[in-house]
């Protein structure tokens, strides 16, 4: 039998996870950009924030629709510690500045994904998901085999949770245009290292297959 990452989605072995799509980073009034002036925010994130707010959101919007819709495994993560003076935070994230702390605004889902009442969500400290929580032991837990990703930024915590789900032994499909960062060069790089890890798909093409599978 051949081996491939190319096999469609099967629902009941499958979930999608939204990677930091939360006020701290994917809202303007985040605490990433607190310390910014109107110009300067503009100049660093005036790109970010139209194409998120134009294409990224709707897309993934679309996405967890179509997936509570088939019944199939909804997971959020976000940066948040589990401390409210991040003292659990890690090392890179403590030099970077990162401090999302316990409970906060920061640290919750935009609106236009909140979770549902049922639906996982991971706080994490580290730039994989796989580093710093439970995931794979709960995704195994859950019989997931197939991890569909989509989030924010593509060439940071999007990266590296596909890396480390391939290592994993999960069948990754990366939703392309439901992911962002902060420059089209960057999020184009990214998409063609990661490449050779995972299944890359369009919002539209993951959409088709879902509807060919409830036929």
């Amino acid at each position: 039998m051949e081996l491939t990452r190319n096999v469609p989605l099967v629902p009941e072995q499958s979930c999608i996870l939204f990677i930091d799509v939360q006020n701290f980073s994917a809202h303007p009034d985040g605490g990433e950009f607190k310390d910014l002036g109107k110009a300067e925010f503009e100049e660093k994130y005036g790109w970010f924030f139209k194409r998120i707010q134009s294409e990224t959101i709707p897309n993934m919007k679309r996405l967890l629709d179509a997936f509570r819709a088939g019944g199939i495994e909804v997971m959020h993560t976000t940066i948040e510690s589990l401390t409210k003076d991040g003292r659990d935070r890690s090392l890179d994230y403590k030099i970077t500045g990162f401090h999302v702390p316990k409970g906060s605004w920061d640290g919750k889902v935009i609106d236009e994904l909140a979770p549902a009442d049922d639906e996982i969500c991971l706080p994490k400290t580290s730039s994989s998901v796989f580093v710093s929580t439970h995931i794979d032991y709960i995704l195994r837990n859950l019989g997931v085999r197939q991890l569909v990703i989509s989030g924010l930024l593509t060439d940071q915590c999007v990266e590296s949770a596909i890396r480390d789900a391939c290592d994993l032994g999960y069948l990754v499909t990366q939703v392309t245009d439901a992911c962002a960062t902060y420059s089209q060069e960057r999020h184009d790089n990214s998409l063609r290292t990661i490449k050779g890890y995972c299944r890359q798909v369009t919002t539209d093409q993951l959409l088709d297959e879902l509807k060919g599978l409830a036929k």
